[in-house]
């Protein structure tokens, strides 16, 4: 497991590599650029061992502010305006250090009045900058919501082992087995999409703040569904499809165009109940082992029936390459459904459609 030290030594490398991308990128034809390996050895040595040192400082800055903000402003309040009032604070934060350093320099230097081309290439330099602390803070903010979700999830079971311990009988004992594996069973989801989510937002935050706001208002519902319902053995119908809706609301801004959702589920369905996030995990599959192309959208159908079934259909578009955990989400939703029902879901694959049919419990 990556320490907390090795992380910040990711960040800063991070920080020092996409700086220089995002300066060349803006101004790729700089003569700073075009004679760069021009200068002597110790010059460059010295510029980028200064540069290492700003970006630890901008870097450490950008983690310190979260953290604060972590405990003044949680993220499961108000989303909306933690994402706005950490994306101040950050560019303010990154301002006041570049004016810092800016006086320091004029203090001990002799510094002449700069140029506009001189200008130009400062002010580039800092829109660089504030950019990556923008990365490094959503990096920061993602990494932080999932452990504490995990955290969470893994103090909860062991709290309700340890509060039951003493009082049960024999055949308690059995049931309380049962319940610590599901709960095993839970702490297994896949919660990679967390990370695949996590670049979305922080393009979105600087392309389109508006729908950022969006982003991260649906990223927090899916998160703190997780953390409620991580400790029920069944949940309702009508919650799950509120859940859905905010991960489905994640998915489209991540796939685009790429696959099409079709939900159809009678309203007297609603309050029949299931195992938590069993429709998250069989989307995921599909979306795992499909292809999603623009000129040929995966289609995924959810929809009910009435013999209290609940019916997941997506096309086949299977990738070229076949994902190594191929049967993990499919698996853990048949084992989580023999420890709370005596109904089985059903598999069926066929020519150009992959079905999964999964009982509601009343």
């Amino acid at each position: 497991m990556i320490t907390n030290k090795e992380i910040r030594i990711i960040l800063i490398l991070f920080a020092f590599v996409g700086s220089h991308l995002l300066c060349y990128m803006l101004d790729p034809y700089n003569t700073y650029y075009t004679d760069y390996f021009d200068r002597s050895y110790v010059d460059i040595i010295i510029e980028w061992s200064t540069s290492l040192i700003f970006c630890g400082i901008i870097s450490e800055l950008s983690l310190y502010l979260d953290s604060v903000l972590n405990v003044k402003m949680p993220w499961t309040t108000k989303p909306l305006k933690r994402l706005i009032t950490q994306i101040i604070i950050q560019i303010i934060g990154v301002l006041v250090v570049i004016s810092i350093l800016n006086f320091i320099i004029n203090q001990i230097f002799d510094v002449s009045t700069p140029t506009e081309k001189e200008m130009r290439e400062f002010f580039q330099w800092v829109v660089a900058t504030i950019l990556i602390v923008l990365m490094i803070s959503a990096i920061s903010t993602g990494n932080f919501l999932l452990q504490n979700w995990k955290a969470t999830a893994i103090e909860a079971a062991e709290h309700q082992l340890k509060a039951t311990e003493y009082e049960l009988t024999a055949t308690q004992h059995k049931q309380v087995a049962a319940e610590a594996e599901l709960q095993a069973l839970r702490l297994q989801l896949d919660t990679h999409f967390v990370f695949n989510n996590l670049s979305v937002l922080s393009e979105l935050i600087l392309e389109d703040q508006q729908l950022g706001y969006h982003y991260a208002e649906n990223f927090t519902k899916v998160y703190r569904y997780l953390l409620v319902n991580s400790k029920k053995n069944l949940i309702t119908l009508e919650e799950e499809l509120k859940f859905l809706n905010s991960y489905l609301f994640l998915i489209k801004n991540r796939i685009g165009q790429g696959v099409i959702f079709e939900i159809n589920i009678e309203q007297d369905k609603l309050p029949l109940r299931l195992p938590p996030l069993s429709l998250q995990l069989l989307i995921e599959n599909a979306l795992k082992h499909n292809q999603t192309l623009k000129d040929n959208p995966l289609k995924i159908s959810v929809y009910s029936t009435n013999e209290n079934e609940l019916i997941v259909v997506n096309d086949l578009l299977p990738l070229l390459t076949k994902p190594q955990s191929a049967t993990i989400g499919l698996n853990n939703i048949m084992s989580r459904y023999a420890l709370v029902s005596d109904r089985k879901p059903c598999i069926e694959k066929g020519e150009h459609t992959f079905t999964v049919k999964i009982p509601m419990i009343i």
